[in-house]
Order: structure tokens, then sequence, then C-alpha cells
């Protein structure tokens, strides 16, 4: 049946029925075409615009026949259907059919229908264009912002199924109509007087637009090069990131936090010759910088502690034989390759080193953090395997426990076996990140349980694995510090190892270890958890003696000036010396320990400190006048309370030339010193560079079984990048 057979039942019948919905892409493109048309309107009258005096009648009226048109092109574009023959054909042309039935009456109730709903979208369109205009310049600066910020941060590619298109771009859209409802609050609140786009407004906002906005992103701030770079850091982000990518942040403020401390200075021997310090055989500064500048990135300068980058290094020091005297004392005696004219006075010191068989058994506790801060993989997980590793050191009949703390803390392994390998990897295993960190509360707990195993005859140690940040109960410095030392006394020490980057509280770890007569490490990566928990074991766990300090006096009548390198944060008075109530660094089995003096030789022109005018300056030849210094070692072993005395005179001309090896040590911990130095700024650096420490430490790197010293070597060279950056 034809339109002009329609009977007029069915033509009562096909004005009540609904319009057909139209289908999602066909209105997309309807709305498009209308921006378009408006877009081209106002173009139009831009390009023609003339003071009105000099229009004529003419271009009046085809003006508006133009406009007539558009509008007329615009309503079309905006019918709800796809039909194109749904309102008739040319045969419509005719007023009359062949019925009789009048054409205009037919269309004139469906076009009405049509019209209402076309003005509706044009009404949304007009809208919808309007605060495009609105938002324009904005949406400009905001897309500068995002192509710099999308090229500038560091997002980790660590998603295991790449996204597909259509999901990137719909946390792109997210992202972007985020960023505008910002953008649009912020003037609302600013100028009450502008009419603002609502939130409902931009939530209707068309996708298209949008993604028409990242593509002029992309072409304004981005080159096609570029546009690759960004796109994968997009994929990696989880769809709630996105914004985070695309939206302009500012920097990410790390709270790392270090002890702030002044360099050593240069003494004059004249008026002070005793230099007194703990020994320190740390070594969590140098695996800090190291990943500092794996990443680029220069380390501040509080981060760099030169004895603990000196000490990180196994010097192969002769060992001593007597388990008795538990130290053999080296000292030597160079030039100063920073500063012609001063000389550097090295002491080494080499702890014995305990047979298998005189291995104690070990209580030990791993005290570890559980917390929100450390969900990510250069932490937990880390732990886990760092732990793991420790497992495969230790007797069978040792005794493992395994305290967890986050908003609370909880045992999660009673006292096990080291023989029940399996339970406790187990335990291990499923320890999940969450929470806030209540820090104190675990490590109370984790000496209740180390008190009700302890072992007399043993070695009893909490081991405590953390980013460091306790933000929850008791956590000040001093008073973890003060429960940490009655602890001690009984005969419990505390190790702790530090993880990840970007909370790391150095200076509460630092707190802790040295006064829980243990050590601090740092565990940036797997291989430095097997350096610190397997090869270098039983230096961490087993202590031959404790309370170690050293003081040197210096000659005044050979020695002008002094200066220690390092140890600023171990430095103790005078009196100390010999106060046993004081306490000091521990040495584990095996352990090596290295002190660097510069002095200014009495005659040397390389001195900084004026003569004194009142002083003498030549006293009388006392016969000792061949020694540079006195040094003293004092020290305790571990089950004893009085300290025991070693002395050795440090002569002006000592070279231990024959004991093989050993200038080669020398010389490598000179060029790790130097190297320190140029990473804190040191005002006494002279003219040393890095290509000098380079030069130095390939020249004396020796056997290197492990890696250690060429991985040195190419840290250094990475901080000379990023200093020349």
């Amino acid at each position: 049946m034809n339109r002009h057979d329609m009977k007029d039942d069915d033509l009562q019948r096909l004005l009540q029925e609904q319009p057909p919905k139209p289908e999602a892409d066909t209105k997309a493109r309807h709305i498009a075409a209308a921006m378009a048309a408006f877009v081209a309107q106002q173009n139009t009258q831009s390009a023609s615009e003339k003071p009105a005096e000099d229009l004529s009648t003419h271009s009046q009226t085809a003006s508006e026949e133009k406009k007539s048109t558009i509008v007329q092109g615009f309503l079309q574009r905006l019918r709800l259907t796809r039909d194109t023959n749904h309102h008739g054909d040319k045969s419509m042309n005719n007023t009359m059919n062949n019925n009789g039935f009048d054409n205009r009456s037919f269309w004139q109730k469906p076009a009405l229908i049509s019209g209402i709903a076309a003005s509706s979208l044009a009404v949304l369109a007009g809208l919808t264009f309007m605060q495009h205009l609105m938002i324009n310049s904005d949406e400009q600066e905001l897309a500068a912002r995002i192509a710099e910020q999308s090229l500038n941060k560091s997002v980790p590619l660590n998603v295991q199924e790449p996204l597909a298109d259509a999901e990137v771009e719909e946390i792109v859209v997210t992202g972007i109509r985020a960023s505008l409802q910002q953008e649009a609050e912020v003037k609302r609140t600013a100028n009450a007087s502008v009419d603002a786009v609502s939130e409902e407004d931009f939530g209707q906002m068309p996708e298209a637009s949008v993604s028409t906005s990242l593509q002029r992103i992309e072409k304004i701030a981005i080159s096609p090069k570029t546009t690759a770079e960004v796109r994968p850091m997009v994929l990696a982000a989880p769809a709630p990131m996105a914004e985070e990518i695309m939206v302009s942040q500012p920097p990410q403020e790390f709270r790392d936090r270090f002890e702030n401390f002044n360099e050593n200075t240069v003494i004059a021997a004249s008026e002070n010759p005793v230099s007194t310090f703990s020994i320190d055989v740390d070594t969590a500064s140098y695996s800090f910088l190291r990943r500092m500048l794996n990443n680029g990135q220069l380390p501040e300068k509080d981060a760099v502690r030169s004895e603990e980058l000196i000490n990180y290094f196994d010097y192969a020091y002769p060992v001593p034989k007597d388990r008795k005297t538990p130290f053999a004392t080296y000292t030597s005696v160079m030039d100063s390759p920073w500063k012609a004219g001063n000389k550097l006075i090295h002491i080494g010191i080499q702890g014995y080193q305990l047979a298998a068989s005189d291995i104690p058994q070990s209580n030990l506790v791993f005290l570890l953090d559980v917390s929100g801060s450390m969900d990510e993989p250069s932490k937990l997980p880390l732990v886990k395997q760092s732990m793991s590793l420790l497992l495969e050191t230790l007797k069978p009949d040792d005794t493992i426990s395994i305290v967890v703390y986050a908003g609370a803390a909880g045992t999660v392994l009673e006292p096990t076996k080291v023989k029940e390998k399996n339970k406790i990897l187990a335990a291990l295993n499923n320890l999940q990140a969450g929470g806030s960190t209540a820090g104190a509360e675990g490590i109370a707990l984790a000496y209740q349980l180390a008190e009700a195993n302890f072992n007399a005859q043993g070695v009893n140690r909490i081991i405590l694995a953390t980013d460091g940040d306790f933000n929850v109960g008791q956590t000040g410095d001093e008073a973890l510090q003060d429960f940490v030392e009655r602890k001690r006394e009984k005969g419990i020490y505390l190790s702790v190892l530090g993880f990840g980057q970007g909370n790391y509280q150095d200076e509460m770890m630092q707190t802790l270890a040295q006064n829980g007569n243990g050590t601090a490490a740092y565990i940036d990566t797997l291989s430095e958890a097997q350096k610190v928990l397997v090869t270098e074991a039983t230096s961490n766990l087993f202590p031959i003696a404790k309370d170690v300090k050293i003081q040197v006096e210096f000659n005044p009548n050979t020695v002008k000036e002094y200066r220690l390198i390092g140890y600023e944060t171990r430095a103790l008075n005078r009196e100390d010396f010999s106060n046993d109530k004081v306490d000091a660094g521990e040495i584990g089995a095996g352990q090596r320990v290295t002190a660097i003096y510069e002095i200014t030789p009495v005659g040397a022109q390389s001195g900084l400190l004026e003569e004194s005018r009142y002083q003498q300056q030549n006293k009388p030849d006392t016969g000792k006048n061949s020694e540079y210094a006195f040094l003293r070692l004092r020290y305790k072993l571990p089950s004893e309370t009085q300290s025991t005395l070693i002395e050795t005179p440090i002569e002006k001309n000592v070279l231990l030339e024959a004991l093989a090896g050993y200038q080669q040590e020398v010389n490598f911990s000179i060029a790790v010193a130097g190297f320190a130095q140029l990473l804190k700024g040191s005002n006494y650096a002279g003219d040393f560079t890095y290509d000098k420490v380079i030069e130095l430490a390939q020249a004396n790197k020796g056997k290197d079984e492990f890696g250690y010293r060429t991985e040195f070597v190419q840290l250094v060279r990475k901080a000379k990048i990023a200093k020349e950056m």
C-alpha cells in the first residue's frame, strides 16, 4: 500500500505512534553536524562583518536568505530518524492527492513533533556550544599543562595486561572532563557575575568534544614522537589514577628524613689534640644514594655519611689470629690526592672471624612493617624475599618469630625452629600491606617474644624491616631510644633494615640501631639483601665486641691541623672514651672498620688556620717527633661490662708495603672518601674531581669478586652526569 492508498484509520494510527528512538551514533553524528553548522555560521558572519552604512539592500537580502538556509539545514540535520522518506517524497509537492486528502494536514502533526524534538536538541547543542566557548581559553591552557605534566611525570609501567583503545579513551575523557569541571568551579568562585556551567552540564558534555580536545593537546603540545611516549603512561595506569596522569599536579613531596649535621671542620692540634668517636659499621647511606643515582638524581647532602660509604666495602685487611684479642689495627700515611701538602692517616681495624663451629645459636624476631606505606614492590615484597634469604644462613635449631604491625601489632608466627622452614615461609608469604603504622606497639610486642624465648648462651636479636614511618602511638625518637636502651642492657639487640623511598625515615632508624647495639642497612635490591643477610650474615648477626671507641691524640710538634672524614653523628666527648657507661658501636664477626684523617704537617703551607700570636709554636723535642699521632682503641667483649684498651703509635713514615695488597685496599678506600666529599659538596675536597675518583678506584679495584667496586665506578660516572645536568 502506498501513501496515496492510505485509509483514514491507518492515518490516525500512524499519527498516534511515537517516533522511533534515534540510534546513538546517528544522534552523535547529527549533533556534530549541528555544531559544525553553528561554527560555519559564526565564521561566515565574522568574515563578512562590515559597517552598516556600507551594506547594500541586495547584500542584506542575500545574507538573510543564507541564514534561513543554514537554519533549515540545521533543523533538517536534527531529525530523529534515519528514514529519509518517512515524511514523504516528491509527490508531496502536490497540495491534494488523488483521494482528495490534504498532504499539508497529513504532515503537519508529525512535523510538529519532529520540530519540537529538533528544537530541544538545538537548544542543547547551543548550550553545549556556548559552554565550549566559555571554557575554550581555559581548556587550551589546561591542554598545555596536561601535555607538559604527561611528559615529565614518571609512571611505573606495572600493568600486566594492556588496556584496549576504548578503555584508554575512557580514561583520557574522564581525566579531561574532571579537569574542566575543576576549572569551571574555580571560575564560578572567583567571578560570581559570570554564568558558570554546572557539574550536570559537564556530565552531559559530548565525549566527541572531549576526544577532540585530546587530539588538539597532542597536536599543540606533543610531537608525533613524544605522543607515543605519553600514551604508554596512560596504558600503564589503573583507571582511577588516570586523572593524576592527565591533569597537572604539583611534584610529589618526598618525606625522606635524614639527621641534619655539619661536616667535620679543621682543628688546630695545638689547641685540641684529641679526637674521639664511636665506630660505625652501618652501610645504609651507601645503598640509599646508590638508588638515587640509579634514578638519575643526586642525593641530598644529609643522606651522605662518608663513613658508611667507606665501610660499605670489604677490605682485605689481615685478620687477627687470637679470639681473645678480637681486633688487629693497621695504620698508614700517604699524600692527600685532593690537596697538595696535606697527608692522610688511614686506620684499618679488622675483626676476628668466627669459625662455623663457634657461631652461637640465634633467637631472632622478625619485626615486619605491613602498613599501607609498605604496599610497593620495593618494600613488603622485597622484605619477604630478604627474610627468606636469611633463613638459608641459619642453623636448624635457631628460632624464628614473626611480629607484624600496621594499625595494630600482632604475632604472625610464634617461636619456631628454622628446620620448620615451610611453616616460616608460609607465614611470610601470607603477609599483606594495609593500614597506618603503629611501630612503637610492634617493637614492644617483638621484645616480649624475644624475652619469652631468651637464649642466655646464644644471640637474641630483633630484626626490624620498615620504611621507618611510625605514625601511630608513641613515635618520638627519644621515647623509643630509651625503650631500646633498656632492652639492650638485658641482652636483646636490635638491627634495622630500611626499604623504599619517598617515606624513608632514616633518622629514626639510625636512632634505633645505634641504641640497640645493632646495624642499620638499606635494602634497595635483592642483590643488596644477599650481601647483607647472606654474604655478611655472621658480621651483622653475631657480635665479637661492643662499645668500640676510637681516640686519636695528635702530636702538635708534627701535626699543625687535622680533620676526621665522616663520623659526624658518632662524635664522643673526650671523657666518654674511658667511661664504660657510655654506649658505642659494636663489631660483628669478621667485620672491619676504616677511619681516615686528613692532616697538615707542621711546616707545610697547605694549612687553613692562622698561626697563634701568643702560643708557643715549637715545643722541645720529647723524643716522639717521629710520630704523627697515637691511636687508642677501647672495647668490651659481648659478655663483659669492663672495657679493654689497645694502643698503637702512628709513625710519620709508616707504609705497610710488606703486607701484600694492603696498600691497594687503602687506596680504594681513599677513592670512596673523595667521592663522599664531592657528593656532600665539601669545602675541603680541593681540586679532586669525579674523573680522579674513577681513575684512583679503577687502579685499585683488585679481584672484586662480587662486582661491588665495579658498580662503585659506575655510580661515580652517574653522579658526574647528574651533576652536569
